[in-house]
């Protein structure tokens, strides 16, 4: 069956709850190619869900967090580690309502907000989505950027140019297949993996602090400065985009319309995203590792920049192994942040205004609505404004949070949207108190930013 051109439908046991009927699916090219297996053991059904967790994770270690990562170990040591814990675990339970809003509805968090709300609320809600995408391709671009540059010696300006290309790299992936997207972005991650492993076994970390650090202490809400890069920490975990792309793309696979059939996927989705999460966490957590086995222990307490953690790393671990294979963590990172904005732009896009242009004038126009804002920004402000940038990114994402947030953990409580796939009341109840944290938090940076 043609996945483009087939009629609208209401999504079973959820008819009553829609304004709209159900339109055309999310990423329509790659809608359902992937074949699930309905019977056998349990692994190789879930091997046949491994995938879409790994293209959200990468938001969860995307260069924007790099910078509270590397404060918080350099300033405080292995304390923070808590915190990053405690932020995945957060991330863990929003990922899994995304997950059983695609799956259930058939709809991605962009299409949910167009089909429940009249325009008057959805037009005002994607615009505030799609800045928050440029203000999350600042980051990544500015991280892909200073890779290129710490690696090949390649100007700001020139490398953020460069970063548009991977909209012709996706296409030609996704020509191939979706699986090849998913394992080119697997790929990268673990090469960044490698990376951190070998420069964390040069630092010979105390292991035992390090286990400490995952235990909470009252000593972060007792210091200031530590309870705020803990509320940095926190705050830059979730970012509106991965809402909307982990609802998108897990509608790739292909499984059944049954309740039991969609109850066993969301089960599978959300055991994928939870280990890719993990495998965020474990990314994050070398970050502050490396960050308080080197510079906090050297006495360097003030390191957030890539470009000056990057300089540092020879000198201290006495080989200049270490700073390449930390450029090339983070170009690595980069690449794979650019490519799940871009299909985030995409689904977006696609999901409030329901565009209907050919594949590659699609992912065109997504994508040039967020690099170009991004791109010229980065040229105006230069090599000596990065820092500011970043903070500017994280200062939008806080701000346009609460209206992806808040739409999810409405959609996913609703029985008339979900049917009997409705999440739980404890769920639900994690959710808003998880939800409610992150607004707090975020509001709490933004008036700290505002007063500094």
């Amino acid at each position: 069956m043609d996945m483009v051109s087939r009629p609208p439908v209401i999504a079973p046991g959820a008819a009553s709850g829609w304004r709209r009927e159900r339109g055309r699916p999310a990423l329509a090219e790659v809608f359902g190619t992937i074949a699930t297996r309905p019977t056998g053991p349990i692994w190789k059904k879930l091997a046949a869900f491994l995938g879409p967790g790994y293209l959200v994770a990468v938001g969860y270690m995307d260069p924007g967090n790099w910078a509270t990562s590397l404060a918080g170990g350099s300033k405080f040591g292995y304390t923070l580690l808590t915190i990053a814990l405690l932020s995945n675990m957060m991330a863990i339970l929003l990922q899994a309502l995304c997950a059983r809003l695609g799956i259930a509805t058939g709809r991605d968090l962009a299409q949910a907000c167009r089909d429940a709300f009249p325009r008057v609320v959805s037009w005002p809600l994607w615009v505030l989505t799609e800045i928050a995408i440029c203000a999350t391709d600042l980051a990544e671009v500015i991280g892909t950027a200073i890779g290129l540059n710490l690696l090949f010696g390649i100007p700001l300006e020139i490398g953020v140019i460069i970063t548009a290309l991977d909209v012709f790299l996706i296409l030609w992936m996704q020509n191939l297949g979706f699986r090849w997207i998913e394992a080119f972005i697997v790929t990268l991650m673990g090469i960044i993996a490698v990376c951190f492993a070998i420069q964390i076994a040069m630092a010979d970390p105390d292991w035992g602090a390090v286990i400490r650090g995952f235990a909470p202490t009252v000593e972060i809400v007792r210091n200031p400065d530590m309870l705020y890069l803990a509320i940095g920490i926190i705050g830059a975990t979730v970012m509106p985009h991965n809402l909307y792309l982990h609802s998108g793309v897990v509608q790739t696979r292909r499984f059944g319309d049954s309740i039991p059939e969609k109850r066993e996927a969301i089960k599978l989705a959300t055991i994928d995203s939870t280990i890719a999460l993990m495998f965020a966490l474990l990314i994050n957590a070398s970050i502050l590792i490396l960050a308080a086995a080197t510079f906090n222990k050297a006495g360097k307490t003030d390191v957030a920049e890539l470009d000056q953690a990057h300089s540092f790393l020879a000198p201290l671990l006495g080989s200049t192994l270490a700073p390449t294979l930390f450029g090339i963590a983070l170009l690595c990172c980069g690449l794979n942040s650019t490519v799940t904005a871009t299909l985030s732009g995409q689904i977006v896009m696609e999901g409030f205004i329901d565009i209907r242009l050919p594949a590659w004038a699609r992912r065109l126009t997504t994508r040039a609505i967020a690099i170009v804002p991004a791109a010229a920004v980065t040229i105006w402000y230069g090599e000596a404004g990065t820092a500011k940038l970043l903070i500017m990114s994280q200062v939008i994402l806080g701000l346009a949070l609460p209206f992806s947030i808040v739409p999810l953990v409405m959609f996913t409580a609703d029985r008339a949207k979900m049917g009997a796939l409705v999440a739980a009341r404890w769920v639900t109840m994690l959710a808003v108190l998880t939800a409610a944290v992150l607004i707090v938090l975020n509001i709490k940076l933004l008036v700290d930013l505002a007063l500094g």
